[in-house]
């Protein structure tokens, strides 16, 4: 194991997670590759992203659509803001090539609004690229544990 490659990725992805805390959205479209995936499917098992249903399926564009529904106050989801804090952990490099680094962790997620707290936990599988002066996104697929609880009026990003 390359102790110093973990240390780099656990760095871009607590970067990422901060990033999306606290709304830094541009930021964050600015860490993807640009044909990357953010991927969030019902199924926790499923395999076939494009031919099943799923919570999020998206390119950049897609990315950017969800981000001016979050800041745009267009979202009934988003208003009032959901405050979030997400704790990772438990990284471990699936496969790294010297270009590509595929990266598996846990989150757990808490968002706080009206008065109601819930909790998101999900295994995170990262597909980066390095580039130059650290990684883009090439792929994030979040599979949520409790992916039965449906995210029915999800105002931030997972």
């Amino acid at each position: 194991m390359n102790l110093q490659v973990l240390q780099e990725v656990t760095a871009f992805i607590w970067q990422e997670g901060d990033m999306l805390d606290h709304g830094e959205y541009d930021a964050w479209l600015a860490l993807w590759a640009e044909k990357g995936t953010y991927i969030i499917p019902i199924d926790p098992n499923e395999e076939d992203f494009d031919n099943t249903l799923n919570y999020a399926y998206d390119d950049a564009h897609m990315r950017q659509k969800r981000v001016q529904r979050l800041i745009g106050g267009e979202s009934i989801s988003t208003s009032p803001r959901p405050r979030t804090v997400r704790t990772l952990s438990r990284f471990r490099v699936l496969a790294d090539d010297g270009s590509r680094v595929t990266v598996r962790c846990a989150q757990n997620l808490r968002e706080f609004r009206k008065d109601v707290l819930k909790h998101y936990s999900a295994d995170i599988v990262y597909d980066l690229v390095r580039s130059e002066g650290g990684f883009s996104i090439e792929r994030k697929l979040v599979r949520l544990i409790n992916s039965d609880d449906a995210l029915a009026g999800i105002g931030y990003i997972l």
